[in-house]
Protein backbone atom coordinates (compact mmCIF):
# COMPACT_ATOMS: atom_id res chain seq x y z
CA UNK A 1 0.00 0.00 0.00
CA UNK A 2 1.28 3.46 -0.88
CA UNK A 3 1.84 5.71 2.14
CA UNK A 4 -0.31 8.80 2.74
CA UNK A 5 2.72 11.05 2.23
CA UNK A 6 3.04 10.26 -1.50
CA UNK A 7 4.03 13.46 -3.30
CA UNK A 8 4.66 14.36 -6.89
CA UNK A 9 8.13 14.78 -8.32
CA UNK A 10 7.87 17.77 -10.63
CA UNK A 11 9.02 18.12 -14.21
CA UNK A 12 9.61 21.70 -15.26
CA UNK A 13 8.59 22.67 -18.75
CA UNK A 14 11.40 23.25 -21.23
CA UNK A 15 12.62 26.82 -21.34
CA UNK A 16 13.11 26.66 -25.09
CA UNK A 17 10.63 25.29 -27.58
CA UNK A 18 11.52 22.09 -29.32
CA UNK A 19 13.83 20.73 -26.65
CA UNK A 20 13.70 16.96 -26.54
CA UNK A 21 14.03 16.88 -22.80
CA UNK A 22 14.37 19.48 -20.08
CA UNK A 23 16.22 19.35 -16.76
CA UNK A 24 14.17 17.54 -14.19
CA UNK A 25 13.84 18.94 -10.67
CA UNK A 26 12.84 16.50 -7.95
CA UNK A 27 11.66 17.39 -4.50
CA UNK A 28 10.41 15.26 -1.65
CA UNK A 29 7.64 17.40 -0.24
CA UNK A 30 6.84 17.16 3.45
CA UNK A 31 3.27 16.70 4.71
CA UNK A 32 3.27 20.27 5.98
CA UNK A 33 5.01 22.32 3.33
CA UNK A 34 6.10 25.89 3.86
CA UNK A 35 3.44 28.47 3.24
CA UNK A 36 3.70 29.77 -0.32
CA UNK A 37 5.58 26.75 -1.69
CA UNK A 38 4.23 25.01 -4.78
CA UNK A 39 1.77 22.40 -3.53
CA UNK A 40 2.37 18.69 -4.06
CA UNK A 41 -0.13 16.30 -5.55
CA UNK A 42 -2.01 14.44 -2.83
CA UNK A 43 -2.99 10.90 -3.80
CA UNK A 44 -5.10 8.78 -1.50
CA UNK A 45 -3.61 5.30 -0.92
CA UNK A 46 -6.92 3.69 -1.99
CA UNK A 47 -7.15 5.65 -5.24
CA UNK A 48 -7.31 3.13 -8.18
CA UNK A 49 -4.58 5.01 -9.99
CA UNK A 50 -2.03 3.89 -7.39
CA UNK A 51 -1.92 0.17 -8.35
CA UNK A 52 -2.05 1.21 -12.01
CA UNK A 53 1.07 3.38 -11.70
CA UNK A 54 2.76 0.75 -9.54
CA UNK A 55 2.47 -1.86 -12.30
CA UNK A 56 2.95 0.48 -15.29
CA UNK A 57 5.94 -0.54 -17.44
CA UNK A 58 7.00 3.04 -18.14
CA UNK A 59 5.65 6.49 -18.98
CA UNK A 60 1.86 6.84 -18.91
CA UNK A 61 -0.14 9.25 -21.08
CA UNK A 62 -3.08 10.54 -19.07
CA UNK A 63 -5.33 11.50 -21.99
CA UNK A 64 -5.82 7.88 -22.97
CA UNK A 65 -6.27 6.68 -19.40
CA UNK A 66 -9.78 5.65 -18.36
CA UNK A 67 -10.09 5.33 -14.60
CA UNK A 68 -12.54 6.64 -12.05
CA UNK A 69 -9.81 8.38 -10.07
CA UNK A 70 -9.94 11.68 -8.13
CA UNK A 71 -6.16 11.95 -8.51
CA UNK A 72 -6.41 11.54 -12.27
CA UNK A 73 -8.92 14.38 -12.48
CA UNK A 74 -6.69 16.55 -10.30
CA UNK A 75 -3.64 15.87 -12.49
CA UNK A 76 -5.54 16.68 -15.68
CA UNK A 77 -6.80 19.89 -14.07
CA UNK A 78 -3.20 20.87 -13.34
CA UNK A 79 -2.26 20.40 -16.99
CA UNK A 80 -0.30 17.18 -16.55
CA UNK A 81 -0.30 15.10 -19.71
CA UNK A 82 2.31 12.43 -18.98
CA UNK A 83 3.44 10.68 -15.81
CA UNK A 84 6.52 8.55 -15.27
CA UNK A 85 6.06 6.45 -12.07
CA UNK A 86 9.02 6.25 -9.69
CA UNK A 87 9.08 2.65 -8.50
CA UNK A 88 11.79 1.00 -6.42
CA UNK A 89 11.64 -2.54 -5.05
CA UNK A 90 8.02 -2.77 -6.17
CA UNK A 91 6.97 0.32 -4.21
CA UNK A 92 5.56 3.47 -5.82
CA UNK A 93 7.33 6.34 -4.10
CA UNK A 94 6.63 9.29 -6.41
CA UNK A 95 5.84 10.54 -9.90
CA UNK A 96 7.54 12.52 -12.66
CA UNK A 97 4.71 14.78 -13.87
CA UNK A 98 5.02 16.40 -17.30
CA UNK A 99 2.90 18.98 -19.07
CA UNK A 100 2.66 19.40 -22.87
CA UNK A 101 5.83 20.30 -24.74
CA UNK A 102 6.20 23.96 -25.65
CA UNK A 103 6.68 22.90 -29.26
CA UNK A 104 3.22 21.30 -29.13
CA UNK A 105 4.84 18.13 -30.47
CA UNK A 106 4.23 14.73 -28.93
CA UNK A 107 6.83 13.14 -26.70
CA UNK A 108 8.99 10.96 -28.90
CA UNK A 109 10.10 7.39 -28.11
CA UNK A 110 13.56 8.82 -27.37
CA UNK A 111 11.98 11.24 -24.90
CA UNK A 112 10.20 8.36 -23.20
CA UNK A 113 13.34 6.23 -23.00
CA UNK A 114 15.28 9.15 -21.54
CA UNK A 115 12.56 9.82 -18.95
CA UNK A 116 12.24 6.15 -18.02
CA UNK A 117 16.02 5.84 -17.66
CA UNK A 118 16.07 8.97 -15.56
CA UNK A 119 13.20 7.64 -13.40
CA UNK A 120 15.10 4.40 -12.78
CA UNK A 121 18.02 6.45 -11.44
CA UNK A 122 15.94 8.99 -9.54
CA UNK A 123 13.65 6.51 -7.74
CA UNK A 124 16.34 5.01 -5.44
CA UNK A 125 17.66 8.49 -4.61
CA UNK A 126 14.17 9.73 -3.76
CA UNK A 127 13.58 6.64 -1.61
CA UNK A 128 16.81 7.29 0.27
CA UNK A 129 15.78 10.90 0.80
CA UNK A 130 12.39 9.81 2.10
CA UNK A 131 13.97 7.32 4.48
CA UNK A 132 16.40 9.94 5.78
CA UNK A 133 13.58 12.40 6.43
CA UNK A 134 11.44 9.72 8.07
CA UNK A 135 14.37 8.77 10.30
CA UNK A 136 14.99 12.40 11.20
CA UNK A 137 11.30 12.81 12.05
CA UNK A 138 11.42 9.65 14.20
CA UNK A 139 14.50 10.91 16.03
CA UNK A 140 12.82 14.24 16.73
CA UNK A 141 9.68 12.44 17.90
CA UNK A 142 11.71 10.17 20.21
CA UNK A 143 13.54 13.16 21.64
CA UNK A 144 10.25 14.91 22.34
CA UNK A 145 8.86 11.77 23.99
CA UNK A 146 11.98 11.31 26.12
CA UNK A 147 11.84 14.93 27.23
CA UNK A 148 8.19 14.55 28.11
CA UNK A 149 8.83 11.35 30.06
CA UNK A 150 11.69 12.97 31.96
CA UNK A 151 9.46 15.89 32.95
CA UNK A 152 6.77 13.42 34.04
CA UNK A 153 9.29 11.46 36.13
CA UNK A 154 10.50 14.63 37.85
CA UNK A 155 6.92 15.63 38.64
CA UNK A 156 6.18 12.23 40.16
CA UNK A 157 9.41 12.07 42.15
CA UNK A 158 8.87 15.53 43.61
CA UNK A 159 5.36 14.71 44.78
CA UNK A 160 6.03 11.31 46.35
CA UNK A 161 6.76 11.30 50.11
CA UNK A 162 10.41 11.82 50.97
CA UNK A 163 10.18 9.69 54.13
CA UNK A 164 7.82 7.25 55.81
CA UNK A 165 5.79 8.16 58.89
CA UNK A 166 6.94 6.83 62.26
CA UNK A 167 3.95 5.29 64.02
CA UNK A 168 4.27 3.76 67.48
CA UNK A 169 3.46 0.06 67.31
CA UNK A 170 3.40 -0.02 63.50
CA UNK A 171 5.77 -0.87 60.69
CA UNK A 172 5.27 1.08 57.49
CA UNK A 173 6.83 0.42 54.10
CA UNK A 174 6.22 1.85 50.63
CA UNK A 175 7.54 1.12 47.16
CA UNK A 176 7.15 2.79 43.79
CA UNK A 177 8.57 1.44 40.52
CA UNK A 178 7.70 3.40 37.37
CA UNK A 179 7.17 1.68 34.07
CA UNK A 180 9.19 2.76 31.06
CA UNK A 181 6.23 4.86 29.95
CA UNK A 182 5.50 7.03 32.95
CA UNK A 183 1.96 6.82 34.27
CA UNK A 184 0.21 8.59 37.10
CA UNK A 185 0.56 6.34 40.16
CA UNK A 186 0.95 8.09 43.49
CA UNK A 187 0.82 7.44 47.22
CA UNK A 188 0.91 9.75 50.21
CA UNK A 189 0.85 9.94 54.00
CA UNK A 190 -0.95 12.97 55.48
CA UNK A 191 -0.44 14.01 59.10
CA UNK A 192 -3.82 14.79 60.66
CA UNK A 193 -4.92 16.14 64.06
CA UNK A 194 -4.93 13.92 67.17
CA UNK A 195 -2.15 11.69 65.86
CA UNK A 196 -4.18 10.25 62.99
CA UNK A 197 -2.71 9.76 59.55
CA UNK A 198 -4.23 9.84 56.09
CA UNK A 199 -3.32 6.98 53.73
CA UNK A 200 -3.55 7.57 49.99
CA UNK A 201 -2.96 5.38 46.95
CA UNK A 202 -4.09 6.48 43.50
CA UNK A 203 -3.68 5.94 39.78
CA UNK A 204 -4.31 8.41 36.95
CA UNK A 205 -5.28 7.04 33.54
CA UNK A 206 -3.10 7.92 30.57
CA UNK A 207 0.67 8.39 30.52
CA UNK A 208 3.35 11.03 30.42
CA UNK A 209 3.17 14.66 31.44
CA UNK A 210 -0.67 14.95 31.35
CA UNK A 211 -1.03 12.06 33.81
CA UNK A 212 1.75 13.40 36.03
CA UNK A 213 0.14 16.86 36.10
CA UNK A 214 -3.26 15.42 37.01
CA UNK A 215 -1.56 13.32 39.70
CA UNK A 216 0.08 16.43 41.20
CA UNK A 217 -3.21 18.35 41.12
CA UNK A 218 -5.13 15.47 42.72
CA UNK A 219 -2.57 15.14 45.50
CA UNK A 220 -2.65 18.87 46.23
CA UNK A 221 -6.46 19.05 46.34
CA UNK A 222 -6.63 15.91 48.48
CA UNK A 223 -4.13 17.26 51.00
CA UNK A 224 -6.03 20.53 51.28
CA UNK A 225 -9.41 18.81 51.68
CA UNK A 226 -8.08 16.30 54.23
CA UNK A 227 -7.04 19.10 56.60
CA UNK A 228 -10.55 20.61 56.57
CA UNK A 229 -12.84 17.60 56.24
CA UNK A 230 -12.88 14.66 58.63
CA UNK A 231 -14.71 11.99 56.63
CA UNK A 232 -12.88 10.19 53.77
CA UNK A 233 -16.03 10.01 51.63
CA UNK A 234 -16.53 13.76 51.89
CA UNK A 235 -12.88 14.33 50.94
CA UNK A 236 -13.31 12.24 47.77
CA UNK A 237 -16.53 14.10 46.92
CA UNK A 238 -14.70 17.42 47.11
CA UNK A 239 -11.84 16.16 44.92
CA UNK A 240 -14.28 14.75 42.36
CA UNK A 241 -16.11 18.07 42.00
CA UNK A 242 -12.83 19.89 41.48
CA UNK A 243 -11.46 17.42 38.95
CA UNK A 244 -14.66 17.18 36.89
CA UNK A 245 -14.25 20.79 35.79
CA UNK A 246 -10.47 20.67 35.33
CA UNK A 247 -9.39 17.22 34.17
CA UNK A 248 -8.61 16.70 30.44
CA UNK A 249 -11.12 14.66 28.42
CA UNK A 250 -10.93 10.84 28.62
CA UNK A 251 -8.91 10.95 31.86
CA UNK A 252 -9.91 9.98 35.39
CA UNK A 253 -8.33 9.05 38.71
CA UNK A 254 -8.83 5.97 40.88
CA UNK A 255 -8.04 6.63 44.54
CA UNK A 256 -8.23 4.95 47.94
CA UNK A 257 -8.24 7.33 50.91
CA UNK A 258 -8.30 6.17 54.52
CA UNK A 259 -7.81 7.75 57.93
CA UNK A 260 -5.94 5.58 60.43
CA UNK A 261 -5.86 6.01 64.20
CA UNK A 262 -2.60 4.21 65.08
CA UNK A 263 -3.51 3.90 68.76
CA UNK A 264 -6.71 1.95 68.22
CA UNK A 265 -6.10 0.52 64.75
CA UNK A 266 -9.38 2.08 63.57
CA UNK A 267 -9.33 2.72 59.82
CA UNK A 268 -12.07 4.76 58.19
CA UNK A 269 -11.86 4.61 54.39
CA UNK A 270 -13.55 5.40 51.07
CA UNK A 271 -12.72 4.16 47.60
CA UNK A 272 -13.01 5.88 44.20
CA UNK A 273 -12.74 2.85 41.92
CA UNK A 274 -9.28 1.78 43.12
CA UNK A 275 -7.96 -1.71 43.88
CA UNK A 276 -9.35 -3.04 47.16
CA UNK A 277 -6.96 -3.00 50.15
CA UNK A 278 -6.10 -6.47 51.44
CA UNK A 279 -5.87 -7.30 55.16
CA UNK A 280 -4.14 -10.31 56.72
CA UNK A 281 -5.04 -11.23 60.30
CA UNK A 282 -4.15 -14.53 61.94
CA UNK A 283 -3.57 -16.19 58.58
CA UNK A 284 -6.98 -15.09 57.27
CA UNK A 285 -7.07 -12.72 54.29
CA UNK A 286 -9.91 -10.32 53.46
CA UNK A 287 -10.57 -7.22 51.35
CA UNK A 288 -11.77 -3.82 52.51
CA UNK A 289 -14.72 -3.06 50.23
CA UNK A 290 -16.29 0.33 49.59
CA UNK A 291 -17.98 1.56 46.41
CA UNK A 292 -17.45 4.77 44.46
CA UNK A 293 -16.87 6.03 40.92
CA UNK A 294 -13.38 7.11 39.82
CA UNK A 295 -12.65 10.79 40.32
CA UNK A 296 -13.20 13.25 37.50
CA UNK A 297 -15.77 11.26 35.50
CA UNK A 298 -19.13 12.58 36.68
CA UNK A 299 -20.04 15.43 39.04
CA UNK A 300 -22.31 14.92 42.02
CA UNK A 301 -20.96 11.50 43.01
CA UNK A 302 -21.09 10.20 46.59
CA UNK A 303 -18.60 7.77 48.10
CA UNK A 304 -19.44 4.99 50.51
CA UNK A 305 -17.51 5.02 53.79
CA UNK A 306 -16.54 1.90 55.66
CA UNK A 307 -14.67 1.25 58.88
CA UNK A 308 -12.32 -1.56 59.90
CA UNK A 309 -10.11 -2.20 62.90
CA UNK A 310 -6.61 -3.41 62.12
CA UNK A 311 -6.03 -5.81 64.99
CA UNK A 312 -2.63 -6.32 66.66
CA UNK A 313 -0.54 -8.63 64.52
CA UNK A 314 -2.44 -7.76 61.33
CA UNK A 315 -1.12 -6.36 58.04
CA UNK A 316 -2.65 -4.13 55.36
CA UNK A 317 -1.57 -3.82 51.71
CA UNK A 318 -2.56 -0.93 49.43
CA UNK A 319 -1.49 -1.32 45.81
CA UNK A 320 -2.03 -0.21 42.20
CA UNK A 321 -3.07 -2.36 39.25
CA UNK A 322 0.49 -2.41 37.90
CA UNK A 323 0.95 -5.35 40.31
CA UNK A 324 -2.14 -7.44 39.63
CA UNK A 325 -2.38 -6.72 35.88
CA UNK A 326 1.22 -7.67 35.04
CA UNK A 327 1.45 -10.55 32.53
CA UNK A 328 3.70 -13.54 32.10
CA UNK A 329 5.06 -14.50 28.63
CA UNK A 330 1.83 -16.44 27.97
CA UNK A 331 -0.25 -13.30 28.75
CA UNK A 332 -1.66 -14.69 31.99
CA UNK A 333 -2.24 -11.98 34.60
CA UNK A 334 -0.53 -12.01 37.99
CA UNK A 335 -3.93 -11.41 39.60
CA UNK A 336 -5.28 -10.65 43.06
CA UNK A 337 -5.40 -14.32 44.24
CA UNK A 338 -1.60 -14.50 44.13
CA UNK A 339 -1.36 -11.34 46.21
CA UNK A 340 -3.81 -12.73 48.78
CA UNK A 341 -1.86 -15.96 48.94
CA UNK A 342 1.39 -14.14 49.65
CA UNK A 343 -0.23 -12.09 52.42
CA UNK A 344 -1.50 -15.29 54.03
CA UNK A 345 2.11 -16.40 54.54
CA UNK A 346 2.46 -13.76 57.26
CA UNK A 347 5.24 -11.53 55.88
CA UNK A 348 4.78 -7.91 56.94
CA UNK A 349 5.67 -4.40 55.74
CA UNK A 350 8.99 -4.27 53.87
CA UNK A 351 9.33 -8.07 53.95
CA UNK A 352 5.90 -8.40 52.31
CA UNK A 353 6.85 -5.92 49.59
CA UNK A 354 10.13 -7.76 48.94
CA UNK A 355 8.30 -11.09 48.66
CA UNK A 356 5.68 -9.63 46.31
CA UNK A 357 8.27 -8.11 43.99
CA UNK A 358 10.36 -11.29 43.94
CA UNK A 359 7.30 -13.37 43.07
CA UNK A 360 6.22 -10.86 40.43
CA UNK A 361 9.66 -10.90 38.78
CA UNK A 362 9.63 -14.70 38.67
CA UNK A 363 6.14 -14.60 37.15
CA UNK A 364 6.83 -12.05 34.40
CA UNK A 365 10.38 -13.17 33.65
CA UNK A 366 13.61 -11.33 34.22
CA UNK A 367 13.70 -9.77 30.73
CA UNK A 368 10.05 -8.66 30.62
CA UNK A 369 9.32 -4.99 30.13
CA UNK A 370 7.18 -3.56 32.92
CA UNK A 371 3.73 -2.67 31.58
CA UNK A 372 2.55 -0.17 34.17
CA UNK A 373 3.69 1.67 37.29
CA UNK A 374 3.76 -0.45 40.46
CA UNK A 375 2.90 1.18 43.78
CA UNK A 376 2.80 -0.70 47.09
CA UNK A 377 2.07 0.58 50.61
CA UNK A 378 2.19 -1.94 53.46
CA UNK A 379 1.41 -1.43 57.15
CA UNK A 380 1.75 -3.95 59.97
CA UNK A 381 0.50 -3.54 63.53
CA UNK A 382 2.69 -5.06 66.21
CA UNK A 383 1.42 -7.56 68.76
CA UNK A 384 -1.08 -10.36 68.49
CA UNK A 385 0.45 -13.22 66.58
CA UNK A 386 3.87 -11.61 66.89
CA UNK A 387 4.45 -12.85 70.43
CA UNK A 388 8.05 -13.02 71.61
CA UNK A 389 9.56 -16.51 71.86
CA UNK A 390 12.45 -17.15 74.30
CA UNK A 391 15.82 -17.72 72.61
CA UNK A 392 18.48 -17.45 75.32
CA UNK A 393 18.70 -16.69 79.05
CA UNK A 394 21.85 -16.32 81.18
CA UNK A 395 23.47 -14.10 83.82
CA UNK A 396 26.90 -12.58 84.42
CA UNK A 397 28.48 -11.41 87.67
CA UNK A 398 28.82 -7.67 88.20
CA UNK A 399 32.54 -7.53 87.51
CA UNK A 400 34.46 -5.46 84.98
CA UNK A 401 35.00 -7.30 81.70
CA UNK A 402 31.89 -9.46 81.92
CA UNK A 403 30.16 -7.15 79.43
CA UNK A 404 32.27 -8.85 76.75
CA UNK A 405 30.78 -12.24 77.66
CA UNK A 406 27.28 -10.75 77.43
CA UNK A 407 28.08 -9.15 74.09
CA UNK A 408 29.46 -12.42 72.66
CA UNK A 409 26.55 -14.62 73.70
CA UNK A 410 23.85 -12.16 72.61
CA UNK A 411 25.71 -11.64 69.32
CA UNK A 412 25.68 -15.37 68.58
CA UNK A 413 21.94 -15.56 69.28
CA UNK A 414 21.21 -12.47 67.18
CA UNK A 415 23.22 -13.80 64.24
CA UNK A 416 21.29 -17.06 64.38
CA UNK A 417 18.03 -15.08 64.37
CA UNK A 418 18.97 -13.41 61.09
CA UNK A 419 20.12 -9.96 62.20
CA UNK A 420 22.24 -8.57 59.35
CA UNK A 421 25.95 -7.85 59.88
CA UNK A 422 25.67 -4.08 60.30
CA UNK A 423 22.80 -4.26 62.79
CA UNK A 424 24.51 -7.11 64.60
CA UNK A 425 27.58 -5.00 65.39
CA UNK A 426 25.38 -2.13 66.56
CA UNK A 427 23.37 -4.45 68.80
CA UNK A 428 26.52 -5.96 70.34
CA UNK A 429 27.82 -2.46 71.14
CA UNK A 430 24.50 -1.53 72.77
CA UNK A 431 24.44 -4.76 74.81
CA UNK A 432 27.98 -4.17 76.09
CA UNK A 433 27.18 -0.58 77.09
CA UNK A 434 23.86 -1.53 78.72
CA UNK A 435 25.49 -4.39 80.65
CA UNK A 436 28.24 -2.09 81.96
CA UNK A 437 25.59 0.41 83.08
CA UNK A 438 23.66 -2.36 84.84
CA UNK A 439 26.79 -3.60 86.65
CA UNK A 440 27.95 -0.11 87.63
CA UNK A 441 24.78 1.90 88.31
CA UNK A 442 22.36 -0.88 89.18
CA UNK A 443 24.47 -3.42 91.08
CA UNK A 444 27.33 -1.11 92.17
CA UNK A 445 29.78 -3.72 90.94
CA UNK A 446 28.67 -6.08 93.71
CA UNK A 447 29.83 -9.54 92.46
CA UNK A 448 27.05 -11.13 94.47
CA UNK A 449 24.44 -9.35 92.35
CA UNK A 450 24.19 -10.79 88.83
CA UNK A 451 23.06 -9.02 85.70
CA UNK A 452 20.39 -11.18 84.06
CA UNK A 453 20.11 -11.20 80.26
CA UNK A 454 17.22 -12.69 78.26
CA UNK A 455 16.96 -12.84 74.47
CA UNK A 456 13.62 -13.42 72.74
CA UNK A 457 12.31 -12.95 69.22
CA UNK A 458 9.18 -12.79 67.10
CA UNK A 459 8.96 -12.94 63.33
CA UNK A 460 9.79 -9.25 63.16
CA UNK A 461 11.90 -8.21 66.16
CA UNK A 462 14.67 -9.38 68.45
CA UNK A 463 14.41 -8.35 72.11
CA UNK A 464 17.30 -8.24 74.59
CA UNK A 465 16.29 -7.61 78.25
CA UNK A 466 19.09 -6.64 80.64
CA UNK A 467 18.04 -6.68 84.32
CA UNK A 468 19.92 -5.45 87.40
CA UNK A 469 18.97 -4.96 91.08
CA UNK A 470 18.84 -1.20 90.91
CA UNK A 471 15.09 -0.99 91.54
CA UNK A 472 12.62 1.20 89.70
CA UNK A 473 14.21 4.23 88.13
CA UNK A 474 13.49 6.39 85.13
CA UNK A 475 15.83 6.55 82.21
CA UNK A 476 17.08 10.12 81.89
CA UNK A 477 16.76 11.69 78.46
CA UNK A 478 19.90 10.89 76.51
CA UNK A 479 21.88 14.06 75.93
CA UNK A 480 23.75 14.33 72.64
CA UNK A 481 27.51 14.37 73.34
CA UNK A 482 29.15 17.77 72.98
CA UNK A 483 32.95 17.60 73.24
CA UNK A 484 33.37 21.36 73.56
CA UNK A 485 30.75 21.54 76.33
CA UNK A 486 32.48 18.68 78.15
CA UNK A 487 35.89 20.39 77.91
CA UNK A 488 34.31 23.57 79.23
CA UNK A 489 32.86 21.66 82.17
CA UNK A 490 29.30 22.32 81.01
CA UNK A 491 28.43 18.71 80.23
CA UNK A 492 29.17 15.50 82.09
CA UNK A 493 30.14 12.41 80.12
CA UNK A 494 27.51 10.52 82.12
CA UNK A 495 24.56 9.79 79.91
CA UNK A 496 26.68 9.43 76.81
CA UNK A 497 26.35 5.65 77.10
CA UNK A 498 22.56 5.91 76.99
CA UNK A 499 22.81 8.13 73.90
CA UNK A 500 24.99 5.48 72.29
CA UNK A 501 22.54 2.69 73.18
CA UNK A 502 19.53 4.54 71.79
CA UNK A 503 21.33 5.14 68.51
CA UNK A 504 22.50 1.54 68.14
CA UNK A 505 19.08 -0.15 68.24
CA UNK A 506 15.59 0.59 66.92
CA UNK A 507 13.86 1.03 70.27
CA UNK A 508 14.76 1.20 73.97
CA UNK A 509 12.24 0.46 76.74
CA UNK A 510 12.67 0.53 80.52
CA UNK A 511 10.64 -0.84 83.40
CA UNK A 512 11.22 -1.90 86.97
CA UNK A 513 9.80 -2.49 90.44
CA UNK A 514 11.16 -1.87 93.90
CA UNK A 515 13.91 -4.44 93.41
CA UNK A 516 14.70 -4.87 89.73
CA UNK A 517 15.37 -2.56 86.81
CA UNK A 518 15.19 -3.78 83.18
CA UNK A 519 16.38 -2.17 80.00
CA UNK A 520 14.94 -3.74 76.83
CA UNK A 521 16.72 -3.29 73.48
CA UNK A 522 14.59 -3.88 70.38
CA UNK A 523 16.13 -4.61 66.97
CA UNK A 524 14.00 -5.18 63.88
CA UNK A 525 14.81 -8.27 61.87
CA UNK A 526 15.48 -8.39 58.11
CA UNK A 527 16.80 -4.86 57.87
CA UNK A 528 13.76 -2.89 59.06
CA UNK A 529 14.37 0.49 60.66
CA UNK A 530 14.70 3.62 58.58
CA UNK A 531 17.84 5.61 59.04
CA UNK A 532 19.56 2.99 61.17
Amino acid sequence: MVPHTLRRVMFRRPRAAGAAAAPIETRAALPSEEKGAEPGLEISPNDPIVPYFQSAPGAVELRSLELHSPALEQMRAQGITMVVPLVTQGELIGLLNLGPRLSDQEYSPDDRRLLESLAAQVAPAVKVGQLVREQEAEVRARERIEQELEVARLIQQNFLPKELPELDGWRVAAYYRPARTVGGDFYDFIELPEGRIGLVVGDVTDKGVPAAMVMAATRSVLRAAAQRLLEPGTVLERINETLCSEIPPNMFVTCLYGVLDPGTGRLRYANAGHNLPIVESGGEVSELRATGMPLGLLPGMSYEEKEAVIAPGSSVLLYSDGLTEAHDPGREMFGTPRVRQLLAHGAVADELISDLLADLDRFTGAEAEQEDDITLVALARAGGAQELRPVLSFSVASAEGNEREAMRRVGDAAAAAGVDATRLERLKTAVAEATMNAMEHGNRYDPELPVEIAVARSDTVLSVRITDRGGARDIPQAEAPDIEAKLAGEQSPRGWGLYLIENMVDEVRADGDGDRHTLELITHLKGHGEGR
